[in-house]
């Protein structure tokens, strides 16, 4: 991988991590997603005017995404519904690139080098060591623990479809921020719609209050998370998926040193481990 693409990369991951430490200090973590989702999408419509719609090509992709991120939502809320976000969290987001790997032979013509999967596989136990304060407390949340490892797959799904989708967008003479634009426009309605969908009447008219203190917070989470994918599908067009789903899960790292800053979690011995072998796979995929 290009050393701009990786710093590129790390720059998305951090604004990963950024969001989710806001949903993580958050009191309703389901509802500040749905915030993050759909201020995201507010900011993303006149992004979208200026940069203009992405080639026909690449519209069948879109879809498709739009379709996989209902399964995401679906088994993100449930995860997050039986079991705490230290639990789930580095759970979805650290099997996912190994599960791309195992998937880009057949699904993009990808063969990874040995350094590669070498650093594919320190990433995935890296952010397991780092995200999960006590392992053992997700094996004893069967359900969550499912949950989890279905996101997990779904985010597998979408990763190969926005691939293909953002080098096809690419490919036909348009760019990969007017996919990752119109992904966004038209992705922020469904979650919020899932969580309204979940609450009794009177928490609907809750969410007006909330919404009304949280709405700064959110929108720069948006903001965050609209230019972490815009980022990560760029370098898509321009490295191995695989390698960049890889690296961009670094987030949970970020997340970690985030929550001891603002938070005022300990880091500990393993999640120090699992920093080191995070390092290691990052400098492997480089040389990958």
């Amino acid at each position: 991988m290009d050393s701009i693409v990786v710093a590129a990369v790390l720059v998305g991951a951090l604004l990963h991590a950024s969001w989710n430490a806001l949903v993580k200090s958050s009191g309703d973590k389901p509802l500040d997603i749905a915030l993050v989702h759909f201020l995201g999408a507010v900011a993303a419509a006149p992004l979208l005017l200026l940069a203009g719609l992405p080639p026909l090509e690449a519209w069948p992709y879109v879809g498709a995404s739009l379709l996989i991120h209902v399964a995401y939502y679906v088994t993100l809320n449930g995860a997050y519904q039986h079991g705490d976000l230290g639990v789930t969290y580095p759970v979805m987001r650290g099997s996912a690139p190994m599960l791309v790997a195992l998937g880009s032979a057949a699904l993009l013509d990808e063969r990874l080098s040995a350094a590669a999967w070498a650093g594919v596989g320190a990433v995935t136990a890296g952010v397991l060591l780092v995200g999960l304060a006590h392992p053992g407390q997700a094996l004893h949340r069967r359900r969550a623990l499912g949950y989890a490892l279905a996101n997990a797959a779904v985010i597998a799904c979408y990763t190969f479809v926005d691939g293909r989708g953002v080098r096809s967008s690419v490919a036909a003479g348009g760019s990969a921020w007017s996919y990752v634009l119109l992904l966004f426009v038209l992705d922020g309605v469904p979650y919020p719609a899932l969580v309204l969908a979940r609450r009794s009447a009177p928490a609907r008219r809750a969410i007006v209050a909330y919404a009304r203190r949280r709405w700064p917070l959110a929108t720069l989470g948006g903001l965050a998370s609209l230019g972490s994918y815009g980022i990560a599908l760029w370098a898509m067009t321009r490295a191995p998926v695989a390698s960049v789903s890889a690296l961009r899960e670094t987030s949970v790292l970020f997340a970690a040193v985030l929550s001891v800053v603002v938070l005022k979690e300990r880091f500990g011995p393993q999640r120090l481990a699992g920093a080191a072998v995070i390092v290691g796979g990052v400098v492997a995929l480089r040389l990958g």
